[in-house]
């Protein structure tokens, strides 16, 4: 490069000044005098004149003397301007102050200008303008925000920036936090004007949040659809919703929305035939309502045929097994089978539905739900094979098992096989056959059971509540002392309680892949008195669904798949679960089973599904992480079974960018701050343009030679030393 100056400086200190001219002060009358001293000989001369030099030469050492280049950099420096285009960009929510009864633009709308080139063309004589566009690495890259990502790559890209323009509204949700790069933004002392966009405070806004349709639905049967709305109105709101498919129903519910508060509450339909549909829900647009594109949503529903099979295996022919076989029979989506092993009869029972034996590994993985009465580990009632079989079918093949202990007290004897695992509460051994009572008790729900679909007895939670208040007591309750780690208590005795609290009745917890229910009394069929079966029949019903819905997920020939959670979202992880049966029709042990996931965009994915260990009973599991909402086309094989399974899974969209959401100035603040940039309004383009405008010009590179440091300086005055002293030494003056 060439310098455009060149110049030699001096850096003296007051000090270093004044000594050196002292010095040289000095230096100078003792040369003089020696010089008249030898009288005025030339040669004299010439050496006391060397003197003065060489004492001007340590002086100007003193003097720091400097030889300084100055140049211009070569290369214009970049100004980058970032414009987030990500989903939560469309909200509208900027108000023209101007104008505050228009409707609100959307914050990529306030900001357009900015993104303009033609606003920047001023300052394409001093410096080189980059736009760029940014959101983040998802699919699709929309629907997320990684701010950190941005102006990192920005930094790495341009190595000579000057500043940074960010716009954002400052929703990041996805990658490292911006602290990440403003660190070394700052260590490179480029500024970041930041330019938020949209409303700190959320608009008047009614969102419906979520539309939580099940996988499959059965004809013939009610559906009961939750749902939940969240309202920024500053009112009370009546609307109505509506729920359409297309099959041509819709469904209408008043509702009154809560101000700036949530609304849970479910949709009841009952679907005529089987068949896909598509369900859609919508909230009218409310008065004052500033953003209605979330005011609704949809979702796919598979509506079956059912057929649920069902084994109820009991010992003595009680009330309760009596009442629980004919509301079962008479449920047309249920096939019933019966075990009886009465201790009195020698051999099982006989009979229209009645089972000679305890069914075989193969024929059991074919029931849904196995409902075990006041039986145990015993002559002539379940063997300890037997336990481990339903232990199987419940673990590894998704199967439901109802506990019903009975007064005998034959359950206690499932302690001591592997069914102890599976029972959802501590048995109290001191009293093995329960608890009778001349006065009837009552259930009392718990906060667990009020929400819990599984105990709606009627269409509102509080409805149902008072329901159980009302039922028919009952005069007897298993010995149950407390509900175990990981189960979920939906009903307790009313009244009768012990060290542990009040006594559980209703007990659910998860084994493995399946479902539990402990019913800690024999007296549900008196819930029949005055009302029939309305109540008896739908408990008993919700129960058999309940327990049989994610194994009823979609099965083939020899192949089901099923998965948890129930509702998928994007985001989150998503366990698979497949039972393959093998060719002679036994639960296949070791294979290769593989899931092609399609998503809606075209794009598939394998997954390798694997034996659940070594004692699984032809289960077979693996995870997957779905990141697009939408129907996903699934397609199970497995070459050792001969057999596929085609089905679709539907994942709801959790997208990371919430429209409607308010803007985070304070990120965008913080970032400013740290990077010693400011902040700007970006309805003013002309001051973000200013603010570029006023900072100053690119430092010029220097260059400095430092002579008296210099070790050719060093040199010079050592040889006029020796030259000096020689000449001294030459004209005999020592």
């Amino acid at each position: 490069m060439t310098p455009a100056t060149s110049q030699l400086v001096f850096n003296p200190t007051p000090a270093a000044f004044g000594i050196g001219v002292a010095f040289v002060v000095a230096m100078s009358g003792l040369a003089f005098m020696a010089w008249q001293r030898s009288g005025y000989r030339k040669a004299t001369g010439w050496l006391e004149l060397l003197r003065i030099l060489i004492a001007v030469g340590i002086a100007i050492t003193l003097l720091q003397p400097e030889w300084l280049e100055t140049f211009k950099p070569e290369t214009k420096p970049t100004l980058a301007v970032l414009h987030d285009v990500s989903g939560s960009m469309t909200t509208r929510d900027v108000i023209d102050k101007t104008r505050p009864d228009a409707e609100p633009k959307s914050r990529e709308a306030a900001a357009a200008r900015l993104t303009d080139p033609k606003l920047w063309e001023p300052l394409k004589q001093r410096m080189d303008v980059v736009i760029e566009a940014f959101s983040s690495s998802q699919t699709p890259p929309a629907e997320g925000t990684d701010i950190q990502a941005a102006l990192s790559n920005v930094l790495e890209k341009q190595p000579n920036l000057k500043a940074v323009v960010l716009i954002s509204d400052g929703d990041w949700n996805t990658g490292l936090a911006p602290s990440q790069a403003t660190t070394r933004l700052r260590m490179r002392e480029v500024p970041v004007i930041a330019v938020p966009t949209g409303s700190e405070t959320r608009m008047p806004d009614v969102e419906l949040t979520s539309f939580d349709v099940p996988t499959f639905a059965v004809a013939g049967k009610p559906l009961r659809i939750p749902f939940t709305i969240e309202s920024s109105l500053p009112r009370d709101e009546v609307v109505l919703l509506e729920m359409k498919s297309t099959s041509g129903e819709i469904i209408t519910k008043e509702v009154t929305l809560p101000a700036m508060s949530r609304y849970q509450d479910v949709l009841g339909w009952k679907p005529d035939k089987p068949g896909e549909v598509k369900l859609s829900l919508t909230v009218p647009r409310a008065r004052g309502e500033r953003y209605p594109e979330n005011n609704s949503q949809e979702a796919p529903l598979s509506i079956r045929k059912e057929q649920l099979r069902v084994l109820v295996i009991e010992s003595f022919p009680r009330w309760e097994y009596r009442y629980l076989r004919n509301a079962l029979e008479r449920d047309p989506g249920v096939e019933v089978s019966c075990l009886l092993l009465h201790p009195g009869l020698g051999k099982a029972g006989e009979g229209r539905g009645y089972l000679k034996a305890f069914p075989k590994d193969e024929e059991l993985t074919n029931y849904d739900v196995v409902f075990l009465g006041d039986v145990g580990l015993a002559k002539n009632q379940l063997t300890a094979e037997q336990c481990i079989s339903l232990q199987k079918l419940v673990r590894d093949q998704a199967g439901g098992l109802v506990f019903m202990p009975g007064f005998h007290g034959f359950q206690s004897t499932l302690q001591e096989t592997p069914l102890a695992d599976l029972l959802p509460v501590v048995w109290d051994t001191a009293q093995p056959r329960g608890w009778g009572s001349s006065s009837p008790g009552k259930f009392a729900l718990t906060e667990a059971g009020t929400r819990s679909l599984l105990t709606k007895l009627e269409d509102s939670d509080e409805a149902s509540a008072r329901v159980w208040g009302n039922l028919p007591g009952f005069q007897w309750y298993a010995p149950a002392l407390r509900a175990k780690a990981g189960s979920e208590v939906l009903a307790t005795h009313g009244t009768e309680s012990n060290q542990f609290g009040r006594v559980p009745l209703i007990v659910t917890k998860t084994y493995g892949a399946g479902k539990i229910l402990f019913m800690g009394t024999d007296g549900a069929w008196r819930w029949r008195k005055g009302v029939e079966d309305k109540y008896h029949y739908r408990f008993w019903g919700q129960v058999v669904r309940w327990m049989a819905y994610q194994r009823n997920m979609s099965s083939g020939g020899k192949m089901r798949l099923f998965y948890s959670p129930d509702r998928p979202r994007t985001g989150e992880v998503l366990t698979l679960n497949a039972n393959v049966m093998s060719l002679t029709g036994e639960p296949l042990r070791e294979g290769g089973v593989i899931a092609q996931i399609a998503a809606p965009s075209g794009k598939v994915s394998s997954v390798r599904l694997m034996p659940a260990g070594e004692e699984a009973w032809g289960l077979f599991n693996g995870v997957f992480t779905p990141v697009e909402p939408g129907e996903h086309m699934v397609q199970l094989s497995c070459a050792e079974a001969g057999s596929s399974l085609e089905t679709k899974i539907s994942i709801q969209g959790t997208s990371r960018e919430k429209r409607g959401q308010p803007a985070h100035f304070e990120v965008m603040r913080e970032i400013s701050r740290f990077t010693k940039g400011e902040v700007l309004d970006a309805s003013a383009p002309d001051l973000v343009l200013a603010a570029i405008s006023a900072m100053p010009e690119p430092a010029v590179q220097e260059r400095r030679l430092q002579i008296w440091s210099h070790p050719a300086w060093a040199g010079l005055l050592v040889l006029l030393l020796g030259l000096f002293w020689v000449g001294r030494k030459a004209a005999g003056t020592f």
